[in-house]
């Protein structure tokens, strides 16, 4: 025993290496990480695109601004899922009246399968830019028929895992500025000074901004996905755990939210500077990568839409099936067989078709992008309503209940996407 006292830690003990420390916070981030870079789907590189080209940097600062926002607002999500190891929707439909559930599901459920729709037109729509001589319609459909293959026989590990290491599709955006002309300034000014334009067109990319970064499906699947992570490693909450999933939510929005300003930047700087205002194809988006690749511009931007896409859509997908399974009491989970959760993997599939057949319509999947995070702009502040309200009852979150910076952050998230929605609507 004395010899075990008086043993000195090594330096290599005390101190971890960089790598170590690296290698530490990657293994935190779950949950929060596939959010966080679900966010960043086709439909929003699609929005931060337009926001760049439209308005140059103008735009910068929600990046900055809406960062401490989606953490409150995940934050609470989570904290629902692990203290009452129940999803959003479970709680909602064992705590209220039937009609809020109601009301709920009739907000979320067009603008979820608008959203899978419009990732999978997308996907396909650039695919077809690398293969033109297949049609984009059948890319759609080898999408689709992929995901729900690995949807159904893959394991909840495996699937968690895969959507992790999408994520680094993402960081392509992260190195034109520093290969083009940036004056580096004016990004600093419209980083940390916003400028409000008074008009239409300027409102209509905020909202939509506010919408793709604060959607309401990536609310249900977070609550969820901590649940999914409490049974799978048999764990009890306490003050740990919550700092944990803390750490998680804040390093995955983080880095989501690192892209999300690259991309405004990006197409602020090369598109916006090209006389491109206005994106109507995947073309034009492309263009915003041609000074990092070059000939090969239409190569990484499909990489990167094709990464998220797979990434984005079953967690869409996952979200919805989440919501109609605990609204009807049927078991869910990604770590079940099929043959155990029958009718919640039935609803994910459902999803994917329906999703697919608006494909169809001859909706330009730049624009079904587009109202899609609108859409989610104008629902979401239903949502973390009840999410405040939830994360503020005693016989809900017992001693985990929100503090002052929740409650002020949370309400704070929800009047702002008010004001913005409102201001939409009437100008």
């Amino acid at each position: 025993m004395a010899e075990s006292s008086n043993h000195k830690p090594t330096q290599k003990e005390a101190r971890p290496t960089t790598l170590q420390s690296i290698q530490a916070f990657w293994k935190k981030l779950g949950p929060g990480l596939v959010t966080g870079a679900s966010d960043d789907d086709p439909s929003g590189i699609t929005t931060y695109s337009q926001a760049g080209a439209q308005f140059g940097t103008h735009l910068l600062w929600t990046a900055l601004f809406t960062y401490p926002l989606m953490v409150s607002v995940q934050e609470m999500c989570a904290r629902i899922g692990l203290v009452t190891r129940k999803g959003l929707t479970g709680v909602i439909r064992r705590k209220y009246p039937k009609p809020v559930l109601y009301v709920l599901l009739v907000l979320s459920f067009p603008s979820i399968v608008l959203n899978i729709g419009a990732d999978i037109a997308g996907m396909g729509a650039v695919a077809n830019l690398l293969v033109p001589a297949i049609p984009s319609f059948l890319f759609s459909i080898l999408f689709t028929g992929i995901l729900m293959y690995s949807i159904v026989f893959w394991s909840y590990r495996k699937i968690s895992n895969v959507l992790k290491w999408l994520c680094i599709t993402l960081f392509c955006y992260l190195v034109i500025p520093f290969l083009v002309k940036t004056d580096w300034l004016d990004v600093a000014r419209h980083t940390f000074v916003p400028e409000i334009i008074n008009s239409r067109d300027y409102f209509f990319a905020l909202v939509a901004i506010l919408g793709t970064t604060i959607s309401p499906y990536l609310f249900f699947w977070q609550a969820n996905m901590e649940v999914e992570e409490v049974k799978h490693r048999h764990v009890m909450v306490d003050k740990q755990l919550i700092t944990d999933m803390r750490t998680d939510v804040k390093g995955g929005l983080f880095l989501t939210n690192i892209v999300f300003f690259f991309i405004i930047l990006t197409t602020g700087t090369v598109l916006f500077s090209s006389g491109i205002h206005n994106i109507e194809t995947v073309e034009q988006a492309a263009k915003a990568l041609q000074p990092l690749a070059g000939n090969f511009a239409y190569a990484l931007f499909a990489i990167g839409v094709l990464g998220t896409g797979f990434l984005a859509i079953p967690v869409l997908a996952g979200s919805l099936s989440y919501m109609i399974a605990e609204t009807f009491g049927w078991k869910e989970g990604l770590d079940k067989k099929f043959h155990q959760a029958k009718g919640f993997y039935v609803a994910m599939l459902i999803s994917l078709l329906v999703g697919l057949l608006i494909h169809f319509l001859g909706m330009s999947p730049v624009k079904a992008l587009l109202y899609t995070a609108i859409l989610y702009g104008i629902t979401a502040p239903f949502l973390i309503g009840v999410v405040i309200h939830i994360c503020n009852s005693k016989e809900i979150m017992g001693e985990y209940t929100n503090g002052f910076w929740s409650n002020f952050l949370g309400i704070g998230t929800m009047l702002l996407m008010l004001a913005s929605a409102s201001a939409l609507l009437f100008l």
